[in-house]
């Protein structure tokens, strides 16, 4: 087969077989296809689409592009993915959560870009912290610790590596097939047995309308089911600040205080609990969700969860005290000031992309991908739509390196939220589910 042949194909809106995708994935990772042949092949499909063969086609053939991890475990292994989001740090929270339950937990985790933080860039602020170690390592801290959240290592899905960077300098990013295959490849080839998706919708999310998010929910459930993994996807909201806070640090010591009850924010223990219970009863280890969700309650309440993050933490490299002293290990900012309405009122309405954006301007995310991460700035104690807010009410704490910086984000905080004379309808967290 010629590369050029197959792509011309694919332009022309052919549905390719499992041997020409299969090619085409090959000379991906191994440098067959050059750099221009990469971004015509991910325009091809972005324009002309892939039936549901041709994306599990494309989603297997990435998952061998590398080697595919083995198990030999009295545990079935899980994980979970969220599309992105502002101030979703549930993953710190989930992971320990099911390795206490019964569930290892290799997650394959990633770095924010743009408006949404990364699991990796939060992990990143613990001191010590070893978020891209070997896949040895990897699999002794799963065995050790029962959870490892880590970055993906070079010899997982290297396909989808280079496939992604071609695809962010082409403008393809939002091709639902390249999105499924880029996610699902990297789980795949982490030996999974069971795999939970919170898939976010809402003006934080990146598929804000609901419509596009059940479009890749179910995508994703398709196409993991036709690779043989089940797999389950809860809709969930983004149109606001998941929990209390957004940026690295904060959100780490967010965590923290949810796996130990020191504070934990209805909303953001909603998602982790519902999402937790759905794994469970995939991997087999509960009968029910109600029964599953009883295991969560249970194992946050007794400290078995805070104890697997601190020995995941300890075993990555971190410090063994973290969980007991976080206070003492991660960053904080210089300056701290609150931020609130010049009138009293209800939080009616939040732009939680404009909110994310706010950590961006101060450094917390990345506008593009070599940039650098202050991992101590961002927002703490951010008030939920439809908390009292006023001029001794604050909407929320600015944490920032310099006055200036902290002035230019309480005024950008102050425009994208909505503060009116009546509370709002509640608004439930979870929205929908498929599969």
């Amino acid at each position: 087969m010629l590369p050029a042949e197959v792509i011309r194909r694919k332009r022309d809106g052919a549905t390719l077989s499992a041997d020409e995708i299969g090619f085409l994935v090959g000379g991906i990772a191994g440098g067959g296809l050059s750099d221009a042949q990469v971004g015509a092949l991910a325009m091809a499909m972005f324009i002309r689409g892939m039936d549901s063969e041709e994306r599990v086609a494309l989603t297997t053939a990435m998952r061998d592009s590398g080697i595919v991890l083995r198990w030999d475990l009295d545990r079935p292994v899980v994980d979970k993915h969220s599309t992105g989001g502002v101030g979703d740090k549930v993953s710190l929270i989930l992971a320990p959560v099911l390795a206490a339950c019964g569930a290892a937990v290799p997650m394959i985790s990633g770095r924010g870009l743009g408006h949404t933080g990364g699991t990796l860039d939060k992990l990143d602020s613990i001191p010590g912290y070893a978020s891209t170690p070997s896949t040895e390592v990897l699999r002794r801290v799963v065995r050790e610790a029962g959870c490892a959240i880590v970055g993906q290592t070079l010899d997982l899905a290297p396909a989808d590596r280079r496939l992604y960077a071609v695809r962010d300098a082409t403008g393809t990013v939002e091709s639902i097939p390249l999105i499924v295959a880029s996610i699902l490849s990297k789980k795949l080839a982490a030996g999974l047995e069971a795999l939970v998706l919170d898939v976010k919708t809402g003006s934080g999310a990146f598929m804000a309308a609901r419509e596009d998010a059940e479009a890749l929910a179910r995508a994703l459930v398709d196409v993991a089911a036709g690779a043989g993994l089940p797999t389950v996807a809860l809709l969930t909201d983004m149109d606001e600040v998941l929990g209390t806070t957004a940026g690295n640090a904060l959100e780490v010591r967010e965590s923290i205080d949810v796996l130990t009850g020191a504070a934990r924010e209805p909303r953001l223990l909603e998602v982790t609990v519902a999402l937790s219970a759905a794994a469970l009863v995939k991997a087999g280890l509960a009968p029910d969700e109600a029964a599953a969700r009883e295991d969560v309650i249970k194992v946050l309440d007794d400290g078995s969860a805070a104890e697997r993050f601190g020995a995941m933490v300890a075993a990555l490299g971190g410090p063994a005290d973290l969980v007991e002293n976080p206070a003492d290990h991660l960053p904080a900012a210089s300056v701290s000031r609150p931020v609130a309405p010049e009138r009293p009122g209800y939080v009616s309405s939040v732009d939680a992309r404009a909110v994310g954006l706010v950590v961006t301007a101060l450094g917390g995310n990345r506008r593009r991908e070599d940039d650098t991460i202050d991992p101590a700035v961002g927002l703490s104690d951010v008030a939920p739509t439809g908390a009292q807010v006023g001029p001794d009410r604050p909407l929320a704490f600015v944490h920032a390196r310099g006055d200036a910086s902290a002035e230019e984000a309480a005024t950008a905080l102050l425009n994208a939220v909505q503060v009116s004379p009546e509370p709002p309808a509640e608004r439930p967290v979870i929205i929908g589910r498929v599969g």
